[in-house]
């Protein structure tokens, strides 16, 4: 018989579970605070309810684990976390140590050490394609569960021994195109695990119509909008669902959600050669902070070649080191609020999907090995 997981459920889903089984609403709650707060495995962890409803939720419910399979860790303290779900597909999350975040020199040395960062995913792969992003390359699986989403966050403090105080949704997948799942785990973060809503960010490459209804729900998460260029020519080349949601049109519903929410947005700006680091478009970042009040992220370009790119994304590359500073130095000088992305954990394959990438390729060779180890009379070689 299937089992119904309860990870992943939010306060009022575990309460309407909990009568349907014929139990009182509160016991709803007990499961909420043993799942989340207290990150219970199994039903006999459960101390307060008694042994006749644990015996009843064994036989009926479970509680599911995402299995971390590899861990890598860099000089810095970076560490990448690739996880098998339960259909054999792979994930990662990267837990980012205080201080190499972000360089920012507004930031307080004590709050900078209390803080602990990971990064979660949303989805097995991605559809978008973003050229210069690892995980499009592998292309798009299916999204990840709420639980899924969740796991990564209590089987990191589990094996970390120590508590994640933020997290932002920047791993593999858009996580506005899974949209129900990501909201409520946001919601069980929130009232669960006592992770503030403003230490939670949610980046998307920007889907309108989501930014639209985040707004009108009035979500205290921050959002940060991965930007990368004001020019409507230059920007579908390198996220081509830009072809969509038009600059114009992205900007508009950015604008509606900080009169909104009244929170300042991040736009998130990889610097590339040649593309998108120009004067003009320093010029163009100053004007569209004076629209929008804002916060501008400058990220460093991670190498994809380990996928083997073509055309368009093959000829991107990192601007270089003190064009970057000009850059970020022309901003600062208009009084735009900059924070510098700091390159950590490249030795550990830290770039998004780096890892999982790398991890399938040997996965489908592997495979391929096993089919074709075999002779001319299908009698197989060992």
């Amino acid at each position: 018989m299937d089992t119904i997981n309860l990870k992943g459920m939010t306060l009022p889903e575990l309460e309407a579970f909990a009568l349907s089984i014929g139990e009182k609403k509160f016991r709803g709650k007990q499961l909420f605070e043993w799942l989340y707060a207290k990150r219970a495995a199994s039903f006999a962890d459960m101390s307060t309810i008694s042994k006749p409803l644990r015996n009843k939720l064994a036989e009926i419910a479970s509680i599911l684990s995402i299995k971390i399979i590899t861990e890598k860790r860099s000089e810095d303290g970076t560490a990448k976390f690739l996880f098998e779900l339960s259909d054999g597909h792979r994930i990662e999350s990267v837990l980012i140590p205080p201080r190499t975040a972000f360089m920012n020199t507004n930031a307080k040395a004590e709050e900078e050490q209390k803080r602990l960062t990971l990064c979660v995913s949303t989805q097995v792969g991605c559809p978008l394609k973003c050229k210069f992003c690892a995980t499009g390359s592998m292309g798009f699986y299916r999204n990840l569960t709420t639980s899924e989403i969740i796991d990564q966050v209590i089987q990191t403090e589990s094996h970390a021994g120590k508590r994640i105080t933020n997290l932002v949704f920047m791993g593999m997948g858009e996580p506005l195109l899974n949209y129900d799942a990501v909201m409520n785990s946001i919601d069980i973060f929130t009232t669960g695990m006592a992770i503030a809503a403003r230490h939670i960010t949610v980046s998307t490459v920007g889907l309108v119509p989501q930014i639209r209804q985040i707004a009108d729900e009035h979500r205290k998460f921050k959002l940060a909008i991965s930007l990368h260029s004001l020019d409507d020519e230059i920007r579908p080349s390198l996220i081509p669902i830009a072809t969509r949601y038009k600059l114009g049109e992205l900007i508009t519903s950015i604008e509606y959600y900080y009169n909104k929410v009244k929170r300042r947005p991040t736009f998130e700006y990889i610097l590339f050669r040649g593309v998108n680091d120009r004067e003009i478009d320093v010029r163009k970042l100053i004007k569209l902070s004076k629209r929008i009040p804002c916060k501008i992220n400058i990220i460093p370009f991670h190498s994809i070649q380990f996928t083997g790119p073509t055309g368009y994304a093959a000829t991107l590359k990192p601007t270089p080191i003190a064009k970057l500073d000009e850059f970020v130095k022309r901003l600062r000088e208009s009084h735009v609020t900059v924070f510098v992305r700091s390159s950590t954990g490249e030795s550990i394959e830290a770039a998004c999907g780096q890892l999982a990438v790398k991890s399938i390729k040997q996965k489908d060779s592997h495979r391929s090995l096993k089919e074709n180890s075999t002779n001319v009379r299908g009698v197989k070689i060992t």
